[in-house]
């Protein structure tokens, strides 16, 4: 590789991989509660391992990251309550996602809205608590546009979704008597 080719930067490959594994999440998701055979019950069935994954991953791993590092245990009250907040927000947003399949959302539309809606959310929820320099007045238009535009793409991706294929079929393998 030539030595002025740019490589992504750190925070970009990070994001990068947030945008694949919340990409297959809706799916993997409803996968997972249908696998469950349960009308009734396989979307709390499905969202309990949820929780269990979520335990090993954001309990764990950081517990562990934190011993290894030889971090201190002292926290701020202030950062406690608002990271309590964010895993409160996140946690019964992924819980609207499996009730939104659990009353008959596919997974396609359900997320296809939240993806388009939930930057649209944050950047106004960001514009109200830290203000742009000028004001409101000093927002571009290419923001503006922006935020149209991730508004109309989620609806257009919710109104044109393609109609379902024909259901994969389990390959069954054959005993050929060889």
């Amino acid at each position: 590789m030539p030595e002025d080719a740019q490589t992504l930067p750190l925070w970009m490959i990070y994001a990068l991989l947030t945008v694949g594994c919340w990409g297959v999440y809706g799916i993997l998701l409803h996968t997972g509660q249908l696998s469950m055979n349960d009308p009734q019950n396989g979307r709390y069935k499905a969202f309990f391992w949820v929780g269990i994954a979520y335990f090993l991953i954001a309990v764990i791993a950081p517990a562990l990251a934190l011993v290894v590092n030889g971090a201190s245990w002292d926290m701020p009250k202030g950062g406690i309550l608002w990271s309590l907040l964010a895993g409160v927000a996140g946690a019964i947003g992924a819980f609207g996602v499996l009730l939104a399949f659990g009353a008959k959302g596919h997974p396609a539309v359900v997320m296809a809205i939240i993806f388009a809606g939930a930057p649209i959310v944050n950047a106004i929820v960001s514009l109200a608590t830290h203000p742009p320099a000028g004001g409101w007045s000093a927002l571009r238009w290419q923001f503006i546009l922006g935020i149209l535009l991730a508004a109309a793409g989620g609806m257009m991706v919710t109104a044109y979704k393609p109609g379902p294929g024909k259901p994969v079929q389990p390959q069954v393998e054959q005993e050929t008597g060889r």
